[in-house]
């Protein structure tokens, strides 16, 4: 029956209604799906194109719905005859086994199959923004960690693990990565990004899919596009960036995932841009998106932003048009649980003003990705593998047999937090040579909150739950310090909370530091959301000042003259004050995970030789927000503004305790067509005494273009690890697209020209450049163009 029928609607038999799947339907995989299209009735397509907020039940039995909507309640009894799209935060709405949640939400598809006359089972999404979103499951460090890093493969295998943690349990899709560039550190979601440079974000957020995806997992880009650069770096808030920005800043992490890594499914932002509701432009949802890019997944909606066209846009004057206006724009899914997509969706097409049409193509998208996730087979079973051969009787029997933090997921969360954090400064203090005492003073020196970012389970949901442990091990600094330096005398004292502004406990801080070989100070954030926190969702900043009174519990221990760590545990970048100049040390640790804290011990010690790059630039000034290192000219430090925006640490800078020698740069051509390649090069020796790893950055200047241009950019980088006296050849093919930028007249083109290509230490520190001049016409460009360079890196044999 078609669903634009509806006499065909009244006709339904008992027949038609048997809860198994009917003998035509059950065909060739090439035709299920137009099978399914044309028997569903009308109430059955919607419900395929919604979720349901669930929470998997600690009695092990089907779940029940938890309300997070903005009106209604969900009658879940009522809509599973129809059947059921998706299933919302099976484990992440609150803390449960994760064995008995695996029981849970498996007979909670057995119980979705045998109510619905097709059988097809909801397709179960969950977060995993830094780690599967689950009690007990591995926190690894959070994106902007990743950034940190300039280590794809790490991500990539960081991403198959918890593809494979999700996927044992009966989670199909991933809301994650997030792909928005930092525009504004002031915004309180800049933890959840992987920096502020596209090309940073692109490959490490591709690697990071192509990981999740390699498990089964459907990954989700998101926030498509432009949420990062809201007015004021306020959450969900109006963006106002040209169509310039928009094409070479914001738009090509999401080009190169779509086109690289096999994602499945995208979401939209909340933001508007230009006034134009990301959830209802077509231009973008299927004009960009789908039309000139090719993608062939589904577009779920972010959670509420369908009614929030009506809510908080003002663009639609009632559910029904909400839901309109989302189909026809491109949105697929309606997330988190029914609202638009449900009652008002049906009258609309009963009433004609909907096109049927609309439903069936959302529809269709939905049930294919369904057929590849395996759930369109007959033989399909909802006992996941975890429970495979298991018990399944009760709870009881389930209950602690499934390990979602294992050895192995907590040696690689090791690996990323060592090789994410980044030394600032070092006046020589540091590696601690065998303190006799170590003052740790801060308010994040003795909280396993301090490592986690506010999508982590323990900070997203368990701080919900007063009285519930965490479900994980996390050492403090503090508990790390004392297993690091075991000789060593450890006095802490807290100073200050991270926001409450108290100075009462100062005097004992500055008689603990004066009392000390060494002090560390513990500082940053506190994640939360919504204001709970000084970082994470909603939790946007005034300005990039050390929250509370913690800038000037700084101030009071560097004037004891005991030599001063800094340790930022932190989501973003502040201005540190005195400290940058002043500290013996600084140390840029982005919510590093569960293994943070030994990492950061690590590096205090020297058992840890620090390689982290800053993905984003940390400010000199707490006021020069916004700003970041892709600046233009007029953008950077001028005569004619009291403001100064240059950065006291710029994006890309690192320090290590080894010493790195790089030979000039030297390129195979002085020039190549608008069409051409050319091969640049440099040899990196490591002159220290001890192994390391330094991160060639390779940056792109335009002298001169037909509109202002940042005057640096990074176009490719390569992290390398080297003994003792070892040496590698770094060889990177730059083609001549990686030139390209959106031109006056709002196209992107290689125009001719001389460029400049920049081997950089950090976006402020470049070593040697090799100049190339671009010969012959301009060339329009697309998404088929070159996104990245060639890298080839060899071993120099007979150096080590």
């Amino acid at each position: 029956m078609k669903l634009s029928d509806p006499a065909a609607l009244e006709r339904t038999t008992a027949d038609e209604v048997e809860r198994s799947v009917p003998a035509d339907v059950a065909t060739a995989d090439s035709d299920i799906v137009e099978t399914l299209v044309a028997r569903m009735s009308l109430d059955e397509e919607l419900a395929q194109l919604y979720g349901v907020w669930v929470g998997a039940s600690d009695e092990g039995n089907d779940v029940a719905p938890h309300q997070h909507d903005v009106e209604d309640p969900v009658d879940l009894d009522a809509l599973l005859p129809s059947g059921l799209g998706q299933l919302t935060r099976p484990f992440g709405t609150k803390p449960v086994d994760a064995g008995v949640g695996a029981l849970s939400l498996m007979r909670t598809q057995e119980r979705l199959r045998a109510a619905s006359r097709f059988g097809i089972p909801a397709l179960a999404h969950e977060e995993c923004l830094a780690g599967f979103a689950a009690w007990g499951a591995t926190a690894y460090p959070v994106p902007l960690s990743w950034g940190a890093t300039f280590d794809p493969d790490l991500v990539q295998r960081m991403a198959r693990h918890i593809g494979d943690d999700m996927r044992s349990v009966g989670v199909h899709q991933g809301l994650a990565p997030v792909l928005d560039v930092v525009r504004d550190a002031r915004w309180g979601r800049v933890e959840e990004t992987i920096g502020e440079d596209p090309h940073l974000v692109a490959t490490i957020a591709t690697a990071y899919v192509t990981g999740l995806e390699s498990a089964g997992i459907v990954a989700t880009l998101k926030h498509f596009v432009g949420y990062s650069a809201s007015k004021g770096g306020r959450n969900l808030a109006p963006v106002s960036v040209g169509a310039r920005e928009l094409q070479d800043v914001l738009l090509p992490p999401f080009e190169m995932a779509v086109r690289d890594s096999g994602v499945r499914s995208v979401m939209n932002s909340y933001a508007d841009i230009d006034g134009v509701p990301t959830a209802a432009d077509r231009s973008l949802l299927t004009d960009l998106l789908r039309d000139e890019w090719g993608f062939e997944g589904t577009v779920v909606a972010d959670y509420f932003s369908i009614a929030f066209l009506r809510l908080l846009h003002g663009v639609a004057d009632s559910w029904a048009d909400a839901a309109g206006a989302a189909l026809e724009a491109g949105i697929d899914v309606e997330l988190p649980t029914v609202k638009t997509f449900g009652e008002p969706l049906r009258r609309a097409v009963e009433e004609g003003v909907v096109d049927p049409a609309l439903i069936d193509r959302a529809l269709r998208r939905v049930l294919r990705q369904k057929q590849q996730l395996g759930l369109l087979d007959e033989a399909w079973s909802a006992v996941p593998d975890a429970l495979a051969g298991a018990d399944l009787s009760s709870p009881e029997a389930v209950r602690g047999i499934v390990d979602l933090d294992p050895p192995r997921n907590r040696a690689l969360a090791a690996r990323l937090a060592e090789e994410a954090i980044v030394l600032l400064r070092n006046d020589g203090t540091l590696p601690l040579a065998r303190p006799a005492t170590i003052a740790v003073i801060g308010p994040n020196a003795d909280d396993p909150y301090a490592m986690l970012g506010c999508y982590s389970f323990p900070t997203h949901v368990v701080t919900q739950h007063p009285g519930t442990d965490m479900g994980i091990r996390i050492p403090t600094l503090l508990d790390a310090l004392r297993e690091e330096f075991p000789g060593a005398r450890i006095i802490h004292e807290r100073g200050t909370s991270v926001d409450g502004g108290e100075r009462d406990s100062f005097d004992a801080a500055i008689a603990a530091a004066r009392e000390a070989d060494v002090a560390v100070l513990a500082l940053g954030d506190r994640a939360g959301l919504f204001g709970r926190g000084t970082s994470g969702e909603g939790c946007d900043a005034p300005s990039l000042d050390l929250p509370g009174a913690q800038q000037q519990l700084i101030d009071a221990v560097l004037d004891t003259g005991t030599p001063a760590v800094a340790v930022l545990l932190a989501g973003r970048p502040y201005a540190l004050g005195r400290a940058a100049g002043d500290a013996a040390g600084v140390i840029e640790a982005f919510f590093a995970g569960e293994e943070g804290a030994a990492a950061i011990a690590g590096v205090l010690s020297g058992r840890v030789n620090p390689s982290g790059r800053l993905p984003v630039s940390v400010p000199s000034s707490p006021g020069s927000q916004p700003t970041t290192y892709l600046a233009a000219k007029l953008a950077r430090r001028t005569d004619v503004s009291n403001i100064d925006p240059t950065a006291a640490f710029p994006f890309g800078h690192g320090l290590s305790y080894t010493s790195f020698a790089w030979s000039p740069l030297v390129g195979d051509a002085v020039e190549i067509a608008t069409d051409g390649e050319l091969t640049v090069g440099l040899r990196v020796t490591n002159e220290g005494e001890r192994a390391g790893a330094d991160v060639v950055q390779l940056y792109l200047h335009d002298p001169v273009a037909s509109v202002a241009r940042p005057l640096q950019k990074l176009i490719a980088y390569a992290r390398v690890s080297l003994e003792p006296g070892e040496a590698v050849d770094v060889r990177l093919r730059v083609h001549a697209d990686l030139t390209a930028y959106t031109g006056a007249a709002g196209e992107r083109v290689v125009d001719a020209g001389r460029i400049v290509l920049s081997a950089g230490r950090s976006s402020g520190d470049l070593v040697s450049a090799h100049a190339v001049v671009l010969a012959g016409p301009e060339r329009r460009v697309d998404h088929r163009r070159r996104l990245r360079a060639g890298i080839e890196v060899s071993r120099v044999v007979g150096e080590a």
